[in-house]
């Protein structure tokens, strides 16, 4: 497994990288969530703060009063270095147990951010080390008007870490955060695809199909055990099950074929506009808002997707596109049904805007229309956190469906009507 330490001094722009790697499945933790966990309610980490700073630093409901604590430490040069004799080896430890877990998990690369890397001497513990940078000006004022700071305070913050100039020395990869965030997430997308590189993914790899539908969608007549049959034929791993407004038959499925389905739903919602959740386990009901179908998808542990966002109808013509991007783990940037095809591009380009995984999927009704949308991905478990760590390098395509397909579900709800329609069960 490939160790990567991610750094920068305050208010460079780590955590913004930290956040697109982690989007992108990249498997992350930060110091501040290590941190937290170190000084819970009723930790040894907690006590001792009491017992070294008073309890002016313990808010009243018993938790640590972080405004309180950084005021004490950063005016008093022996009181931070006690803070940190306190925090910064149990931090270590929880960090060192969450990369053993992460390499017993099978990742090939994890990052840990790390603001004060350096002034720890932790570099020498990883394989990479990631500097985002900026300069000290444009820190400061991002300090000042982001976070509230008064401007004395946010200097003795800046002065109390390394030289940027000599972290720059010692980085393996320095990343200017000096334009627009746009421009850092492409640069920290650069960097990430070579830290991919560098990793390795094994030459296995699987091809997926993460939206089609079988006879547990109204408008499709097709026998989910002959959706899977054919879609093994055509070369695929691995297919999302993912009837409009139910997930019974998609949970039978994968019950059946544990390896071989991901269960999911296609939840038309309260605005009309299509949310998909993959690995769910109980269906969402149709008319649910959209982002209150996210959130249940999340409550499950399922992967909020969102299918063709520019589609007239079912997709709203784009309508909520941005909002929803920002939200879901993955956007469909190719779907075989949507006509014209030339509405799968702003999908694209809107995966790339909001630093969202990309997806893709045949959409499928008819047997026929198995392998029109791919996704090459490596080897996987068959788990949601496997799938967003494989997406980040993901190789989606397809074609196009020829317009009778529609026709097709046209026959298929009215068929539904008639006495013996098939139910997929």
């Amino acid at each position: 497994m490939l160790r990567v330490a991610l750094t920068g001094n305050v208010a460079a722009g780590k955590s913004a990288v930290a956040e697109a790697w982690r989007r992108r499945g990249v498997s992350v933790v930060s110091a501040d969530d290590l941190a937290r966990q170190a000084v819970e309610p009723g930790s040894s980490g907690l006590n001792e703060i009491r017992r070294t700073f008073g309890d002016e630093v313990i808010a009243a409901d018993g938790t640590l009063d972080r405004s309180a604590l950084r005021a004490r430490v950063f005016r008093d040069e022996e009181a931070r270095r006690r803070l940190e004799g306190i925090l910064h080896p149990r931090i270590q430890d929880l960090r060192t147990a969450w990369m053993a877990d992460r390499q017993a998990a099978g990742d090939r690369l994890a990052v840990a951010e790390i603001p004060l890397l350096f002034e720890t001497g932790l570099d020498a513990d990883y394989d990479v080390v990631v500097l985002v940078d900026a300069p000290a000006d444009v820190r400061l004022r991002r300090l000042v008007e982001r976070r509230g700071l008064g401007r004395d305070e946010a200097r003795r913050i800046m002065d109390a870490q390394m030289d940027p100039a000599e972290k720059r020395r010692r980085a393996d990869v320095v990343l200017d955060n000096v334009g627009t965030l746009e421009a850092l997430f492409d640069a920290a997308a650069d960097a990430l695809e070579e830290l991919r590189r560098r990793a390795g993914g094994g030459d296995r790899t699987m091809r997926l199909d993460l939206h089609l539908h079988t006879a547990g969608s109204r408008d499709c007549l097709s026998d989910p055990h002959a959706v899977l049959e054919r879609a093994l034929a055509r070369g695929f791993d691995r297919i999302a099950i993912t009837d409009h407004n139910e997930v019974g038959v998609a949970l039978r499925m994968a019950e059946e074929f544990p390896d071989r389905i991901i269960p999911g739903e296609e939840v038309k919602t309260a605005e009309g506009i299509d949310v998909i959740g993959l690995y769910v386990s109980k269906v969402i009901p149709k008319g649910t808002p959209a982002l209150a179908t996210i959130s249940l998808i999340r409550e499950q542990g399922g992967i909020p997707y969102l299918p063709h966002p520019y589609a007239a109808g079912k997709g709203g013509g784009g309508r909520m596109a941005d909002e929803l991007a920002a939200l879901v783990d993955v956007v469909e940037v190719f779907n075989a049904r949507l006509h014209p095809g030339r509405l799968n591009a702003p999908a694209e380009d809107l995966a790339r805007r909001h630093g969202k995984l990309r997806g893709a999927g045949s959409d499928a009704h008819t047997l026929s229309e198995l392998g029109g949308g791919f996704v090459d991905v490596a080897e996987h478990p068959n788990r949601p956190d496997a799938l967003l760590r494989a997406l980040a390098s993901a190789d989606v395509g397809g074609r196009t469906a020829s317009n009778l397909v529609h026709l097709a579900s046209t026959w298929a709800k009215l068929r539904k009507r008639l006495p013996g329609a098939p139910t997929g069960t």
